[in-house]
């Protein structure tokens, strides 16, 4: 099923029918993707007095108790609440229809080969998502303006769907790319990286703040500029997505908190 939606002027044709879905899948006996030392997300019955939760074991039903850590397990939406003292739910902030979006390859620049920065500043090993590689790759003439943009670093691995980013140091957004987003009018941002910033940055968490609005070491909601924002990590884009426009929906749950487990679906136009 196509659906046709007018656009900047332009008539536009989007294929509902086969979305790419950008999740990775939380296996609970398997390999996960997860990051900061969190522990694995777990599965077990729920079990009480009578009833063991478990049809292998006599119960009638299945029931099972999860847990994890959304932030750090698997794929995950989250908002300007993840820095503010006042509760914002993530849930309640993201859009419940269809987003125009960019899709964009990024290779990360080892940190000595670019000047631009981050805080605290980059170490000689950092990778980093830089605004020149974004300006490189921005379509010069975009047949409409993107509210959103995924961004897929190469080389692609599949192993980025199962990784431990524990003790490692992912690449990161730089301070000019951050704000070359919020100039580009991005308000929900899609990464296959485990954090926007440097895994261990002291606290700053400076392209966060930055493409939130909100200014350094405050926590006060209302000072930021971009409540209406979301930044979708951990995600995995698939090989058989080409870079170019989209549209895309962010699937979550009816669950409060600064971030949630997600479920970013992109849209192909149909021709």
């Amino acid at each position: 099923m196509n659906a046709q939606l007018q656009m900047d002027g332009h008539e536009i044709r989007v294929d509902l029918e086969r979305p790419l879905d950008l999740s990775v899948e939380i296996d609970f006996e398997g390999p996960q993707a997860r990051h900061f030392g969190a522990p694995r997300a777990g599965s077990r019955p729920y079990s009480v007095p009578g009833f063991s939760g478990s049809v292998a074991s006599g119960a009638r039903c299945n029931c099972d108790s999860i847990t994890l850590i959304p932030h750090c397990n698997g794929t995950h939406t989250e908002c300007a609440g993840h820095l503010t003292r006042e509760r914002l739910h993530a849930q309640r902030i993201v859009p419940r229809g269809l987003l125009a979006a960019l899709l964009l390859s990024v290779e990360p620049m080892p940190s000595g080969r670019t000047a631009e920065s981050s805080d605290p500043a980059p170490r000689a090993e950092d990778r980093l998502v830089t605004r020149e590689a974004l300006q490189a790759g921005w379509p010069a003439q975009p047949p409409f303006a993107p509210r959103a943009l995924v961004i897929r670093t190469v080389p692609n691995e599949p192993a980025k769907r199962t990784r431990d980013y524990t003790d490692t140091t992912p690449p990161y957004l730089t301070r000019e790319a951050a704000r070359y987003l919020v100039e580009r009018g991005i308000e929900h941002l899609v990464v296959d990286l485990p954090s926007i910033d440097r895994a261990h940055d002291e606290g700053r968490l400076t392209a966060h703040r930055l493409f939130f609005g909100l200014p350094p070491g405050d926590s006060a909601l209302a000072r930021a500029a971009r409540p209406q924002c979301t930044v979708t990590e951990l995600a995995y884009i698939p090989d058989d997505a080409a870079d170019g426009r989209y549209f895309l929906q962010l699937q979550v749950p009816a669950i409060n908190g600064d971030a949630v487990p997600s479920r970013p679906l992109l849209y192909r136009l149909a021709d």
